[in-house]
């Protein structure tokens, strides 16, 4: 039986743990619904205002992996106090940005203090507990970082309209210090297995996904045939081939390349990166065409949002029932290509004068799908690989994931560039159209990769390992 003591030691640890995972991952999306009101006040265009997405979510998504590592190595504690201040001066410095460079900048930092909080939370979190507790307060802690992302867009929407966009990142310092001074009273130190860093996967990975994004976004206003975008663009994919490559040679490698000789593994990945890279881009600009567009504000705009997010709590236990019955291969080809439906039909009615009633049924459509697949498809990648072997693979789909938010954006956002712009309602909405249909092409492609799944199957892995795996995708989606 538990004493007091280890029990309040156990409290504090889920509370701030939770309260960090909510702080960080509110951030991943809490911007979008400001973009229009930063768009006015820096007077800045739409290839400007992906990058305040693109930066937190490139850096996020290459550090994320490394981050338990150097938490095993320096100390668990000792890490998650430094990314959670690093997360707090990149907030400050967000809030006081008197130019789209400084913002930028200061995002790109945010997301390096994220990647480090996250995973570490989770980790200080699955070793404070013995296996009979873990289940329950993983899920408490995924449940809270879950109603973070879906509450992003409607307090970005609150706050740009009731205060300033400033107050966004504002709120974070007093938050994330309170945390970190709690932190440093109340958990204990801890060490894990030192393990080598992949510091040469790490730097070719992040210049790989640099390139081609820099490229992508790039495109429209420089010229496709620049010297600057082909340069970015081949220098991109060089450095792919170089991460594989590096990949296959090294001693403990970011994301061991044997994991793809798995249909299961590779098609998931595959799969996961094309449903984030058509919906995040698709957040991106519905959070604009409901204000640009049709003339609400941010907190309309955020509130609206809420068809296709909310049905992550209604739908998402249902998929994780559903996968152990009848498989991955169903849900995800099936989700990915509700996904696209909802996309496609948004995509061919949005017009300035549309009424929102008429959103309505695709957009939950849109995240009907999305709650469908995601949970299988993070089911596939895991049940792919050996049971020692399911922190890395949880760590690459999570690597995946993020990426594909990041290329989400610059695609989207090349397509709108090159048939509509910011000037009016109209011109709006006409590159709008073009980008949601090129989403909803990307989401079928995912359906494709869905169905490149196996059929069912049923493989014994330790619950407790199952359980902290699918809770660490679940802290980590954008």
């Amino acid at each position: 039986m538990q004493n007091s003591h280890e029990k309040a030691r156990q409290t504090w640890i889920l509370v701030l743990a939770s309260l960090a995972s909510f702080m960080v991952s509110l951030d991943a999306l809490v911007v979008v619904t400001a973009l229009t009101t930063i768009h006015r006040d820096l007077g800045v265009s739409i290839e400007a205002l992906e990058w305040t997405l693109n930066a937190y979510t490139l850096s996020f998504a290459v550090l994320l992996i490394p981050a338990a590592a150097l938490g095993d190595r320096f100390g668990r504690r000792r890490m998650f106090v430094a990314g959670l201040l690093l997360f707090v001066g990149a907030s400050a410095a967000c809030a006081l940005a008197h130019n789209i460079g400084w913002l930028i900048a200061a995002r790109t930092i945010q997301g390096c203090g994220a990647a480090l909080v996250l995973p570490l939370a989770l980790t200080l979190l699955s070793a404070a507990f013995p296996p009979e507790q873990r289940a329950r307060a993983l899920g408490i802690f995924g449940s809270i970082s879950g109603l973070a992302l879906i509450a992003g867009p409607v307090v970005g929407g609150f706050i740009a309209q009731g205060l300033a966009w400033q107050w966004i990142f504002w709120l974070n310092v007093p938050i994330g210090l309170l945390i970190v001074a709690l932190v440093l009273s109340r958990v204990q130190e801890s060490f894990g297995p030192r393990t080598s860093l992949d510091l040469g996967g790490l730097l070719s990975v992040s210049g790989a996904s640099l390139g081609l994004v820099w490229g992508l976004v790039r495109g429209n206003s420089a010229g496709w045939g620049s010297f600057e975008v082909v340069a970015t663009l081949v220098a991109g994919g060089l450095l792919a081939i170089v991460f594989v490559a590096w990949e296959l040679r090294a001693r403990a490698p970011m994301v061991p390349m044997h994991f793809f000789r798995s249909r299961a593994f590779s098609a998931g990945n595959a799969a996961i990166f094309l449903q984030t890279t058509s919906l995040v881009g698709v957040v991106f600009f519905l959070a604009q065409f409901f204000q640009v567009a049709q003339g609400n504000g941010p907190l309309g705009a955020g509130l609206r949002l809420l068809p296709l997010t909310a049905t992550l709590f209604v739908v998402a236990p249902l998929a994780g029932v559903l996968v152990n019955r009848i498989g991955e291969r169903v849900l995800v080809a099936g989700g990915l290509f509700l996904q696209a439906i909802g996309i496609a039909w948004i995509g061919l009615v949005a017009a300035p004068g549309l009424p929102y009633a008429e959103l309505i049924a695709p957009l939950i459509i849109a995240g009907c799908g999305v709650s469908l697949a995601t949970p299988a498809m993070q089911n596939a990648v895991i049940n792919a690989v050996r049971a020692g072997d399911i922190g890395k693979a949880s760590g690459a789909f999570s690597m995946f994931r993020q990426l594909g938010s990041a290329f989400g954006v610059a695609i989207l956002a090349a397509v709108f560039a090159a048939t509509g712009s910011l000037g009016s309602a109209q011109a709006f909405s006409s590159g709008f159209a073009s980008a949601l249909s090129v989403a909803a092409a990307l989401s079928l492609l995912g359906a494709i990769a869905g169905l490149v799944l196996p059929g069912r199957q049923v493989k014994a892995i330790e619950p407790e390992e199952r359980k902290t795996a699918a809770l660490h995708e679940e802290a980590l989606s954008p």
